[in-house]
């Protein structure tokens, strides 16, 4: 969940914002009926409703949500904005929509269960003929010559002060991905289009392109970067490019296991995998550099995930593995129970008490067993 601090550098940030406004300019027509995933403040169901909307659904899973009603109320609009809180999976909306609006990316449009929320969003809330804001996503990629950003990924364990040989942490840590900001003059390579996400009828949520460029100039490549050229409506749009006008975004930096000095004219392969696991995407991306026509040297080869960067002990995997049998801990049969007593009849003072009768050792008094049993209500009733 974002801070309230990370929703005003939303909307501070220009470029995203103004771009949003003009396609719902664009796209919102008088009498309108407007769906908006993830309203967070309500800052465009606002917008939609000062643009003609009859009706807006804004839907949000957090708290902000109640800030997003204040918001409404304060400029008017609290009589055509309904709000429904929770994931837009979980909702039924009463009236289909002729606009679907969101803005579910992180630093890539991968991010989370964003796919699946358009999809889901497009099939149960979008009125024939209507249109979906934005329209469709492509994502670019480029070689890199990023000393900065590598550096710090692997200084901390190649220079660390105490002469330690860290190279464990240090393979971990160049299988992790991170944001950055790089400039035109950084990339050794054109960009290559790796995938486009085409929002009118995308299904699977998991991306896999491979990608080959030959170096325009001599230099030490440090990664890939990626980044999101986001088609909002006919001529507007918005990017993370290198070069473009900076946003919150940056772009995506995925390091390769060592800097590499290339040469013009060499060849770089890369096969790059992002994959929906839950609610999170497990990205891969497996390098191949070949050497120059003539050259002596052998091609460099490497092969990283994040699932190579996770900190993982035996136990935890044990714990993953197919044919572990597991048990449930005191935390787990305390849990269990706790949902077992949720069920539509006792109120949560009412679980409270029962909490503390059969959990004595876990709770000293019934309001700390409500401040329990509140936490688990906050994220799992209905």
């Amino acid at each position: 969940m974002y801070s309230l601090g990370a929703y005003g550098s939303m909307i501070a940030d220009r470029v995203r914002v103004d771009a949003y406004k003009e396609a719902l300019r664009k796209t919102v027509r008088k009498g309108s009926v407007v769906a908006e995933i993830g309203t967070g403040p309500g800052v465009f169901a606002v917008l939609a409703c000062q643009l003609g909307a009859e009706r807006v659904f804004a839907i949000e899973p957090a708290e902000i949500i109640q800030v997003a009603r204040e918001v409404a109320a304060a400029n008017g609009c609290a009589g055509r904005i309904e709000f429904f809180e929770g994931l837009s999976s979980g909702v039924t909306l009463p009236a289909r929509a002729d606009v679907i609006l969101s803005d579910l990316r992180g630093i890539l449009p991968l991010f989370e269960r964003h796919i699946p929320a358009i999809a889901d969003a497009r099939r149960r809330f979008l009125a024939p003929g209507g249109t979906i804001v934005p329209r469709r996503d492509t994502l670019w990629a480029a070689i890199v010559e990023a000393p900065r950003p590598y550096g710090e990924v692997v200084d901390p364990w190649d220079l660390n002060p105490f002469g330690q040989n860290l190279s464990p942490v240090r393979q971990l840590a160049v299988n992790n991905v991170q944001k950055v900001r790089v400039s035109p003059a950084q990339l050794l390579t054109g960009h290559k289009l790796w995938a486009t996400l085409d929002y009118a009828s995308i299904q699977n949520p998991d991306v896999r392109g491979n990608l080959e460029w030959t170096v325009d100039r001599t230099g030490t490549g440090h990664g890939i970067v990626v980044w999101f050229n986001a088609d909002l409506a006919e001529n507007i749009g918005f990017s993370n490019a290198p070069g473009a006008p900076e946003t919150i975004y940056g772009s995506f930096f995925f390091p390769w296991t060592q800097p590499m000095p290339l040469r013009q004219g060499q060849t770089v392969c890369v096969d790059l995998a992002a994959k929906l696991v839950e609610n999170d995407y497990l990205w891969r991306w497996t390098t191949r550099i070949k050497p120059l026509l003539g050259s002596s040297t052998s091609p460099v080869h490497f092969d990283q995930s994040q699932f190579a960067g996770a900190v993982l002990s035996a136990a935890q995997l044990h714990r993953i593995a197919a044919d572990y049998i597991p048990r449930l801990s005191d935390e787990g049969v305390l849990r269990r129970r706790t949902f077992e007593l949720m069920d539509g009849r006792a109120s949560l003072e009412e679980i409270a008490h029962k909490l503390v009768a059969e959990f004595p050792h876990r709770f000293s008094s019934w309001q700390q067993a409500l401040s329990y049993a509140g936490l688990l209500s906050q994220e799992f009733s209905r």
